[in-house]
C-alpha cells in the first residue's frame, strides 16, 4: 500500500541534527564530569584512577568530535558554545570536589548507561523516522565504545558479579588461607 504522505527530506536532516546536538550536548557533560574527577580523585587509588579518567576524558573528546563531524557532513550545524551545550544536556552528575572515589565510578557508569539507552534510541528514530541508516550506523558504534565503557566501570564498582559463583567462593577460601 503507498502512502500519500510527503514527507520533506529537509526535515529529517534536520530532526537527525537536532539529535546529534542533543547527543553532543550529552557527551559534553560526560567530558567535563570526567575530567572534574581526573583532577578531584582522592585516595589510596589516585594514581590509577587519576590516568583512567584521564583516558576516558580524552577518549569522550574525541566523541565529542566525531559527533559534531557528523552533523556537519549531513548539513547541520554543531553546537559549540559551552553554555548552550550544557543547557541542553540530558544528563547530569554530582561534582568531584569530595566525592569518594567508588561515587566517582558509579556516577561515570550511571551517564554512560544513560548514554548507551539514548544512543538506541536515537539510532532507532533514525532508521525508523528519518530513514538515515549512516548517522543510526555511527550511533550503533558510539553505542558500543559506551557499552564497553560501563562494563570495565561496573567490573571496578562489583568485581565479585563478573566471576562464577564458584570463582568468588575459592577466592574467598584462598583469601581465608593468606
Amino acid at each position: 500500500m503507498k502512502s500519500n504522505s510527503r514527507v520533506n527530506p529537509n526535515a529529517h536532516r534536520v530532526a537527525v541534527g537536532q539529535l546529534l546536538n542533543l547527543l553532543l550536548a550529552d557527551e559534553f557533560v560526560l567530558y567535563v564530569t570526567t575530567r572534574d574527577y581526573h583532577w578531584n580523585v582522592l585516595g589510596p587509588e589516585f594514581p590509577a584512577l587519576h590516568a583512567q579518567f584521564e583516558a576516558q576524558y580524552e577518549q569522550a573528546a574525541t566523541w565529542i568530535d566525531d559527533i559534531a563531524e557528523r552533523a556537519r557532513a549531513i548539513g547541520i550545524g554543531a553546537r559549540g558554545n559551552w553554555s548552550d551545550l550544557g543547557q541542553l544536556a540530558r544528563i547530569s552528575a554530582a561534582r568531584g570536589h569530595g566525592l569518594p572515589s567508588v561515587r566517582m565510578l558509579s556516577e561515570l557508569l550511571t551517564l554512560h548507561k544513560g548514554l548507551v539507552r539514548q544512543l538506541l534510541l536515537d539510532g532507532r528514530a533514525c532508521v525508523e523516522v528519518h530513514h538515515d541508516v549512516g548517522t543510526a550506523d555511527f550511533l550503533t558504534g558510539l553505542m558500543r565504545e559506551h557499552e564497553k565503557t560501563a562494563w570495565m566501570l561496573r567490573a571496578q564498582i562489583d568485581p565479585g558479579n563478573y566471576l562464577p559463583r564458584r570463582s568468588v567462593q575459592a577466592a574467598k577460601r584462598v583469601a581465608v588461607r593468606r
